[in-house]
């Protein structure tokens, strides 16, 4: 078994797009994934699955079931436990001074960005906010919070040309403690 952390972008927002997390997990545990448990309303799921079913795969799975039950897509992202352990380990403003870690998020990427489309989103200033990409992550520091930053998942799936979504940096480190105990559950 692989413990997985799903995220799902844009569901239950500005009532669009709604979803009970209830049937959210009913959802994946229709499609045999396991240990399944979900974390605030926004789309949130820690679960198990074979290891050998690659994410790509699980990933459509799960987008194709949504359209079914609910008749409109949603981008899913998933990341391993280990991927989100190095996330919450190298966030890069976590050494800087006078950071405000609610003003802390990461937008997650589907795929690395292609290098023309990231110098094209790094030419512009987004001041106050900064942001400093590595690998499938955007880490974000917004002054004035994520809701009047210039880099919505919007203009960054724009510039970019990839699906996007983000999470603060407190659900990031939920996320990661959530996945952490399941895996001490399952070697118990």
């Amino acid at each position: 078994m692989k413990t997985y952390i799903s995220l799902l972008r844009g569901i239950n927002v500005s009532a669009q797009k709604k979803i009970l997390m209830s049937e959210l997990k009913s959802l994946y545990e229709n499609l045999g994934l396991q240990n399944v448990q979900t974390y605030i309303q926004s789309g949130n799921v820690v679960f198990n699955s074979g290891s050998n079913i690659p994410p790509d795969k699980i990933i459509e799975k799960i987008e194709k079931a949504i359209v079914r039950k609910y008749n409109f897509s949603v981008s899913v992202l998933i990341r391993t436990v280990e991927e989100l352990n190095i996330i919450t380990a190298v966030n890069p403003f976590l050494n800087g001074k006078n950071i405000n870690a609610e003003k802390l998020y990461v937008t997650f990427l589907s795929e690395v960005p292609v290098n023309m489309y990231l110098d094209s989103l790094k030419k512009l200033d987004y001041s106050p906010d900064k942001f400093i990409v590595v690998g499938k992550e955007i880490f974000l520091y917004c002054v004035n919070g994520y809701g009047k930053t210039k880099l919505s998942n919007n203009y960054i799936e724009n510039k970019l040309k990839l699906n996007a979504t983000t999470r603060n940096w407190k659900t990031v480190n939920k996320l990661f403690e959530l996945a952490s105990e399941q895996i001490k559950t399952e070697i118990s």
